[in-house]
């Protein structure tokens, strides 16, 4: 298990479009994959379930990836949310 926090960059926070980048990102990974934001957990790879945790621009999430390509995909969902998920 690994785990990195990140801070949203984003203006209008993970609203539809960045969080359907994101979970799109999540979803190339076999790996379980959730984020923890103030006292939930969301699975990244689920639209729903990432548009629920209500983060806002300058929100800082915890990233938490379990299963055999956890280091890719922690750095790959690192990378995607600092270089702002499309916006």
């Amino acid at each position: 298990m690994v785990k990195a926090k990140v801070t949203i960059k984003n203006p209008t926070g993970l609203h539809l479009r960045p969080a359907g980048i994101l979970c799109k990102e999540a979803m190339g990974f076999k790996s379980k994959i959730t984020f923890h934001y103030k006292e939930s957990t969301a699975n990244a790879k689920s639209v729903l379930s990432v548009l629920g945790a209500c983060v806002k621009c300058g929100d800082e999430i915890e990233f938490t990836c379990e299963g055999e390509d956890e280091a890719d995909a922690l750095a790959a969902l690192v990378k995607c949310v600092e270089s702002g998920l499309g916006e």
